[in-house]
């Protein structure tokens, strides 16, 4: 009977593994939660940007087209050439514009997973203090 109670528990350090393995299942399972929820809001996200820019563009198009052909049609008789010519450079700058917009855009984005990334890192941080914390 002392023995027994001088010794470590049975299963004790079985019993700390175990719980140290659940804990880390856990903590992996609450990580992939929130990346599977990250990509899901970025898919929702892009899917609307991608349909309000397609209607956006159809609407913008019809309408530069409905303008461009006023403009010719006004000037017909008088000007046609030189109203086409206008039109055009006019079209091909803000191309160019818009062009250059979208790179500045495409290069400043957001960087995706940040909540995911940045619960990785306290876990890191975390893990890191645990170990340079003296043992007594």
């Amino acid at each position: 009977m002392a023995e027994k109670e001088g010794a470590a528990p049975s299963g004790g350090l079985l019993h700390s593994l175990r719980n140290l393995g659940r804990t880390l299942l856990a903590a992996a399972q609450t990580r992939l939660k929130i990346l599977a929820t990250e990509i899901e809001e970025e898919r929702l996200r892009l899917e609307q940007l991608l349909l309000l820019a397609m209607a956006a563009a159809f609407c913008a198009g019809m309408g530069v087209l409905l303008a461009v052909m006023f403009i010719v049609v006004s000037y017909w008789d008088s000007h046609r050439l030189e109203s086409i010519a206008i039109l055009a450079v006019v079209f091909l700058a803000a191309g160019g514009a818009l062009g250059w917009m979208l790179r500045a855009k495409a290069r400043a984005r957001v960087k995706p997973f940040a909540a995911t990334r940045g619960e990785l890192a306290k876990d890191h941080a975390a893990l890191e203090d645990s170990r340079q914390e003296p043992h007594s």
